[in-house]
This record gives C-alpha cells, sequence and structure tokens, in this order.
C-alpha cells in the first residue's frame, strides 16, 4: 500500500500565493512574448525585402539578382535597426513594469 501524503493545511493564504506566483510569472512572460515578436518582426522584414528584390529582378529582367541582394541587405539593417532600437530605447509601456 501506498503512503498517504500530507496536504496542506487551508489557512486563507492559498489565493495570496497565487497571486504572488502570477506576479513573479508575468515579468517573465511579457519579456519572452516581447523578444518573440521582435524575432517574428525581424523575420517579417527581412523576408518582405527579399520578396520585393525577386519580383523587382524579374520586372527588369536582371541577369543577376541584384535588386534581390541590396533589398535584402537593406531590410536585414532595418530589422538589425528597429530591433536595436527596442532593446536600448524601450517603450515608456515596458518602463513602468
Amino acid at each position: 500500500m501506498s503512503k498517504p501524503t500530507k496536504q496542506p493545511a487551508h489557512n486563507g493564504d492559498g489565493d495570496r500565493n497565487k497571486d504572488e506566483d502570477k506576479k513573479q510569472i508575468r515579468p517573465k512572460v511579457d519579456a519572452y512574448m516581447k523578444y518573440s515578436g521582435m524575432a517574428i518582426q525581424m523575420g517579417v522584414i527581412i523576408l518582405l525585402g527579399t520578396l520585393a528584390g525577386q519580383w523587382l529582378d524579374g520586372y527588369f529582367g536582371t541577369e543577376r539578382p541584384y535588386f534581390t541582394v541590396l533589398l535584402a541587405l537593406l531590410a536585414i539593417f532595418a530589422s538589425l535597426y528597429l530591433t536595436l532600437k527596442d532593446i536600448i530605447h524601450p517603450s515608456n509601456k515596458d518602463k513602468r513594469q
């Protein structure tokens, strides 16, 4: 037979502990969401730059992918700029938390 496990006594502090746990977890979740959003933003910007470059190369019929390379590089620099700007100078909403 298995031994019975001890259950903590209910003294009314359970709700308070849950609120404290949520307050500790919330900043971690917010940071995860913020940085996940930045990564998705970077990917979308680079993808759109590359696709626009491919379309321009096809439209103008260039023999080498000049527009693709140019717009992909510009998109990379733009996405890095936006990401670093958000990391170095967070918005007012991030400062309050």
